[in-house]
C-alpha cells in the first residue's frame, strides 16, 4: 500500500468512497443525510485537488485502486481578535472502502495525515465525526484524538 496526493485518475474510484461514507451517515441520520448521494461533483473535486490548501491522500494498493482517502484542510486565523494564528489541518472526511476496513488501511492514511500536518509546521490535525459513526469514533479514540468541542442539537 502506498500513500499519495489524489489525482484526476482518481475520481471514479473516490466517488465510491463518498457514497459509502455518506450511506454511514443516512443510516445514522436518515434526518439529515439524503441516500445514494456524494457529498462533491466530479468538478468540485477537480477543484479541491488542484487546491494546496485542500491536499487529499489516498491510499492506494499495488494495482493502484484507491482503498481510501482523507480529505484535508488548512485553517489559520490570522488577525483574530480571539484566536491565536496556529496552523491547524482540518480532516474534512477520511473513508476506508467497506471491504477494507479492519485492515489498517484507515491508521495509515490518519499517520499520513499527521505527517503532512508537521512537515507543513501545524500546531494541530482537528476533524468532526458524527456520534451516530460509533466506529469511526472509536477509530479515531484509538488514534489518540480527544473531543475539542462538541456540538449539539435539539430536533423540534
Amino acid at each position: 500500500m502506498i500513500i499519495r496526493f489524489a489525482e484526476e485518475k482518481d475520481i471514479e474510484q473516490i466517488n465510491k468512497l463518498l457514497v459509502q461514507v455518506n450511506s454511514i451517515h443516512h443510516r445514522g441520520r436518515p434526518d439529515l443525510f439524503k441516500s445514494g448521494k456524494k457529498k462533491y461533483t466530479d468538478e468540485e473535486l477537480r477543484k479541491i485537488m488542484s487546491d494546496c490548501d485542500t491536499p487529499v491522500l489516498v491510499a492506494a494498493d499495488d494495482k493502484d485502486r484507491v482503498l481510501g482517502y482523507a480529505f484535508c484542510i488548512f485553517q489559520q486565523h490570522r488577525d483574530s481578535h480571539i484566536l491565536t494564528d496556529i496552523k491547524t489541518l482540518y480532516i474534512d472526511d477520511l473513508c476506508v472502502d467497506e471491504g477494507q476496513r479492519g485492515n489498517g488501511v484507515g491508521k495509515v492514511i490518519y499517520d499520513a495525515v499527521v505527517r503532512l500536518a508537521k512537515e507543513q509546521g501545524c500546531y494541530n490535525v482537528t476533524l468532526n465525526v458524527w456520534c451516530c459513526n460509533e466506529s469511526a469514533m472509536t477509530f479515531y479514540e484509538k488514534c489518540g484524538l480527544k473531543p475539542q468541542k462538541v456540538g449539539m442539537e435539539m430536533i423540534l
